[in-house]
């Protein structure tokens, strides 16, 4: 019984991309780093669509090969065919967009560590796990990694697998031509169409633009070329023809490319073409898996195209399969898909788990990004409050025990020796920015007035924004705060990283059921779509429903709510779990003085040894993560 549906052989690399859209490559001053190679991001696009994936490759045992493996979990790719190589660097490419016609790129790719992939990486059982096995062409440009992708196509026929040929040919990386000509697409060589030729009677399925049909063929004329290719394989030929969108050819090819199958295409403005095949071939097998037929097959593909065209990057440009479907039922409303400001945030929303993996279902988090409240405790120095949240972090760490579901709320002032040693913790970590205390909300200054400090984070925080807020503030407080608030939210998206909106209305007036619901509403309809919100806690089921209606409103692919505890004693913070918990939107809770305070106070006068403080605040985040697992159990047992 086959556990994955397609495997991919190839090259795994990491992409260096160029931030700065319209220079040249020489003058870029920053990049973006992203998961790439042609197999790499057909295994992650294809996984974003719903198929089970695994790629077969090599990666150095360095920083950027664990990113990869990282990266490739966190996409949902299975990574059991990925060797470590502990003699080679993991492949590089520098790549630009330069304007429509020009994407500047370098391989760095010398004796790299997926170029060392030999017949022994192959393992049978594991060729028979999947449906299919995809290749693409840069493999068989070298014996050895030829061999083994020979060997993973016989095992294939052998077990009666489905077999898929990207051709994907980059002339400088089959050294046909320089370093300094990534950007080729096209030259001609003989000894690559003899390679190419020789291996297509392998293949079901055969991809590639014209341009690589004509190096698979020998000729520069597509049909010819393609008739070469079918007079060597009974594969069905997918020609991809830009604009003009892709044709396929199950049986002779006729004497014009327009009268093979099509699918429905999408015009929309090209931004970037790089990565484009690769979106392309991750639709086309989406279809094809689910035997969908050729004419939808295309249509995927050419939407994924689409997609790929239109954003930056490779693999993070990839559609979801909810993205696809909304996509394809409603439509282009502008070409220029990433400025569509709704189908950006369904692209975000469903997948940002590739940028801030985890299991999230459940959250208890320690929140310790508290300022002002430290600042007024006798004994408090600067020093001391940091070394306090060290003491925080090792509680936190302690009760996590590398178990997920367990976060931290932590500041960059006075906690950043905690902030930073959390990093890779496997903690979910969220960074305030507010003032303490601020209304009209005011900012941290490390952010800066155009908020770019945030291109210092970590992509792993999570941008926490608390707001002193009540649906009766005067239209100037409402305009100003919700102002700042959206300001920081549009930042954070553009930095790639979620967004928690905590909203506190009790600090500012009376409230009732519709209160905090009707803030909510608020700053949905100024654009704002929190990845997270923070809510203190409800009195009454009837106002948690109607808060929780208020979200799904709006966003029915938030995160969640987590509950502050607003330094409640732990009965209350019971109390108030047991109503919240029976609505699944609630993932947890935020508390923290209820947890810290009496330790904070004490160590800060020093009546309390670090060891103490520790085992105390550890004791007090074990309960009350008992109380919230318990009051969740009870939940779900009256559900059911």
């Amino acid at each position: 019984m086959s556990d994955l549906d397609v495997i991919t052989i190839g090259r795994a690399g990491v992409d260096l991309y160029g931030a700065q859209i319209g220079g040249r490559l020489e003058d870029m001053g920053s990049f973006e780093k992203y998961i790439g190679g042609s197999p790499t991001n057909i295994a992650c696009g294809t996984a974003r669509l719903g198929l089970k994936t695994a790629l077969i490759s090599r990666v150095g045992d360095e920083h950027m090969g664990r990113f990869i493996l990282e990266q490739l979990a966190r996409e949902g790719v299975c990574t059991d065919g990925v060797v470590t190589d502990p003699e080679r660097l993991t492949a590089l490419v520098i790549l630009g967009i330069r304007d429509e016609e020009q994407f500047p790129l370098i391989f760095y790719r010398e004796n790299c560590a997926d170029m060392a992939l030999c017949e022994d990486d192959i393992d049978e059982g594991f060729i028979k796990r999947a449906r299919a096995v995809v290749v693409t062409g840069t493999h068989l440009s070298h014996p050895r990694t030829e061999a083994a992708v020979i060997k993973a196509l016989e095992l294939a026929r052998k077990h009666g697998l489905r077999t898929a040929l990207d051709i994907d040919y980059r002339p400088n990386l089959w050294g046909v031509a320089g370093h300094g000509d990534g950007e080729s697409r096209f030259v001609e060589s003989a000894k690559v169409t003899e390679k190419l030729l020789s291996t297509l009677h392998y293949f079901d399925l055969i991809v590639g633009t014209e341009e690589e049909f004509h190096i698979a063929g020998g000729s520069t004329d597509t049909v010819k070329a393609l008739r070469t290719v079918r007079e060597n394989s009974g594969a069905t030929l997918v020609c991809k023809r830009g604009a003009l969108g892709a044709v396929a050819f199950e049986g002779d090819v006729p004497d014009s490319l327009d009268d093979g199958q099509t699918g429905e295409g999408f015009p929309i403005e090209v931004f970037n073409v790089l990565g484009a095949g690769d979106g392309f071939f991750s639709g086309l097998l989406k279809g094809w898996m689910d035997d969908a037929g050729w004419p939808t097959a295309l249509k995927y593909a050419n939407a994924c195209g689409a997609f790929a065209v239109s954003r930056h990057g490779c693999t993070p440009a990839y559609p979801s399969l909810t993205e696809l479907e909304y996509f394809l039922e409603r439509g282009v409303k502008q070409k220029d898909l990433r400025n569509d400001a709704d189908l950006e945030q369904i692209h975000w929303s469903t997948t940002r788990y590739t940028r801030n993996a985890g299991d999230w279902s459940t959250m208890r988090v320690f929140a310790f990004d508290h300022r002002l409240q430290l600042e007024e405790m006798d004994g408090y120095t600067l020093a001391k409050g940091g070394e306090f949240k060290e003491l925080c972090m090792k509680a936190a760490v302690q009760v996590q025990d590398g178990r997920d579901g367990y976060g931290i709320l932590c500041d960059n002032r006075i906690g950043r020796s905690a902030l930073h040693a959390a990093s890779g913790s496997g903690l979910w970590i969220g960074r305030p920015t507010e003032w303490p205390g601020s209304r009209p909300l005011t900012l941290e200054p490390e952010l800066g007035t155009d908020f770019g400090g945030l291109n210092q984070w970590a992509k792993e925080n999570v941008v926490k924004c608390l707001c002193f807020c009540h649906p009766d503030d005067d239209a100037a407080t409402r305009a100003d705060q919700e102002a700042t608030v959206k300001r920081l939210f549009e930042a954070s998206r553009r930095n790639g990283l979620e967004f928690l909106l905590e909203v506190i209305p009790s600090k500012v007036g009376p409230i009732d059921d519709e209160t905090t619901p009707t803030l909510i509403r608020q700053f949905y309809e100024i654009g704002v779509y929190p990845d997270w919100w923070k809510l203190e806690p409800l009195k009454t089921a009837d106002a948690w429903a109607k808060a929780v209606a208020a979200i799904e409103e709006y966003d029915l692919h938030t995160r969640g709510i987590v509950v502050l505890g607003l330094d409640a004693p732990e009965a209350e913070l019971a109390a108030s779990f047991e109503v919240a918990a029976g609505f699944g939107l609630v993932k947890g809770f935020a508390v923290g003085r209820t947890i810290f305070g009496d330790a904070a106070r004490a160590w800060m006068k020093g009546e309390m040894s670090d060891e103490a403080a520790i085992e105390q605040m550890a004791a007090r985040y074990t309960r009350l993560c008992q109380v919230w697992d318990t009051a969740r159990e009870s939940a779900r047992r009256n559900a059911a």
